[in-house]
């Protein structure tokens, strides 16, 4: 388990399955953040892998998913955490005193087409772009992966 020292900031994604909003929340958090901020990703009731649709947009957008796989949320991981974004969780997500919490409601990438899911990760790449700029003042971001051509 990874926790955030002082001065950097941690955040946790969580959603149901881990299988898709919060995956591609926290590739994208750990691509532009540059190591300033720790990045997890947990689900409350975890899948068995990621969406495979998921997977194939995010890669094509030049983003490695190869080491991803659906965790199980803990109070833990939320507690070592600066911030708890849910994406769809609700209810089940455990709370835990002195943590942010953040909801984004976020339509679910599984078993869509391969426009949709391009618009989930573009609708997430804002938000995330906007929450660094917010945790890390000063923060230069690199290019967006949606405004890049993507790889053929």
């Amino acid at each position: 388990m990874t926790t955030a020292d002082q001065d950097t900031p941690q955040v946790v994604f969580a959603c149901v399955r881990n299988g898709g909003r919060s995956v591609i929340s926290r590739v994208l958090t750990e691509h532009y953040a540059g190591g300033r901020v720790v990045a997890l990703s947990a689900g409350t009731q975890p899948g068995e892998q990621i969406h495979p649709e998921v997977g194939a947009v995010l890669e094509k957008l030049g983003l490695d998913t190869s080491r991803e796989h659906p965790k199980l949320l803990t109070r833990e991981a939320i507690a070592a955490s600066t911030m708890a974004i849910t994406l769809g969780c609700g209810e089940e997500c455990p709370y835990v005193p002195g943590v942010r919490y953040v909801d984004w409601p976020v339509a679910d990438p599984g078993g869509q087409d391969e426009a949709t899911v391009r618009e989930i990760v573009a609708d997430l790449d804002r938000r995330v772009r906007s929450l660094l700029t917010e945790l890390v003042p000063g923060l230069e971001l690199p290019p967006s992966v949606i405004d890049e051509p993507p790889a053929e």
